[in-house]
């Protein structure tokens, strides 16, 4: 018989859930507000119910729940990351990050990363399968509970394309939104992806307010297409097209991030190209210095160089930021961690 994964399952599935034990509707959304409102870990927690009553929903329900391995606190910030092993003994990692008055945590929708981006050490390890939506909200809820912190912003930046775990991820920002729940603001959410532009349109037709960002990096097609293959599927006439109809069903400005390498993009004509693509458009791009990893031969930009590169983007009109580097000295690399930790295995 299905066992089913209670604390993956939103307020309609739980009603039905339960209406078929013969229970009443406000059943499902106690429920709900135990798991994503109280962060309960064991359905015997939930002393609202009787204990006939859990014994009923535990005969064909569980909540899956994911374990603390290790945690890595920078030195040199406020930066913390978290290996968490899933059930089936893999691993992910999620990064709590603090900016001013956010405390911003950076989590994973995939076991490994099939996306093939050189840079990226998500997809060294390679990919394993998606993450369930209650191992995704689980990484939320396990960090504030180990900080004792509450977390007011979320960025699907961790392991893993979060639009290739589609259905899952639009499950989890519904479910992390609900005021029954974590109650988090759309607005306080960013989705980031390598560029699935059919996907993106699926997004924008939803009407969400969650912020959308693009690993950009490259804007030739040619050498976008050598470091990210998935420009070989979506190029980058393809790609701004979807971010412009995201744009214009939303009002959500649209973010690019572009990390930069050493002699690679950082040159005087990829601020022409950069130019060329985005003058005119309300976006926005995030300026990031390589985070270094032994898979990819190429160095971070120099600080002069980044420097310089963002004042001519900002003098044609380019609004751009220069992201500072989190959590340099524990592996703060997306997915580095991870495949260090397998490695000693």
């Amino acid at each position: 018989m299905k066992k089913y994964e209670l604390n993956s399952l939103n307020k309609i599935e739980l009603q039905e859930y339960l209406e078929n034990l013969g229970e009443k509707k406000f059943r499902a959304y106690q429920l709900f507000e135990h798991i994503h409102k109280h962060k309960v870990e064991s359905l015997d927690d939930i002393t609202v119910f009787s204990k006939q009553l859990r014994e009923k929903i535990k005969e064909n329900g569980f909540l899956n729940q994911i374990k603390l391995v290790d945690t890595f606190k920078s030195q040199i910030d406020e930066t913390q990351k978290f290996l968490f092993e899933l059930h089936d003994g893999q691993i992910i990692e999620t990064v709590f990050m603090s900016y001013d008055n956010r405390n911003t945590i950076c989590v994973s929708c995939q076991v490994g990363c099939k996306m093939g981006c050189s840079f990226c050490a998500s997809t060294k390890a390679w990919f394993k399968r998606d993450l369930t939506v209650s191992e995704i909200t689980s990484q939320v809820y396990m960090v504030e509970k180990i900080l004792d912190q509450n977390i007011n912003n979320i960025v699907f930046m961790g392991i893993g394309e979060p639009l290739d775990n589609y259905d899952n991820m639009v499950k989890t920002i519904l479910i992390l939104n609900d005021p029954s729940g974590k109650n988090l603001s759309q607005r306080s959410m960013t989705l980031s992806t390598s560029g699935l532009a059919d996907r993106i349109i699926d997004l924008a037709d939803l009407n969400l307010s969650i912020n959308l960002a693009v690993s950009f990096h490259y804007p030739f097609d040619k050498q976008r297409s050598e470091f990210m293959p998935v420009n070989k599927r979506y190029d980058i006439k393809t790609l701004l097209k979807a971010c412009d109809y995201y744009f214009e069903k939303t009002g959500r400005r649209v973010s690019f991030e572009y990390v930069l390498v050493d002699g690679l993009n950082d040159t005087d004509a990829h601020v022409d190209k950069l130019v060329e693509l985005f003058r005119g458009k309300n976006i926005h791009i995030n300026l990031i210095p390589l985070n270094e990893i032994s898979e990819f031969k190429y160095s971070a930009s120099k600080k002069s160089n980044i420097k310089a590169f963002q004042d001519r983007l900002n003098k044609r009109g380019i609004n751009t930021t220069l992201r500072n580097k989190k959590g340099a000295d524990i592996e703060g690399a997306c997915g580095q961690l991870r495949v260090n930790y397998i490695g000693e295995k």
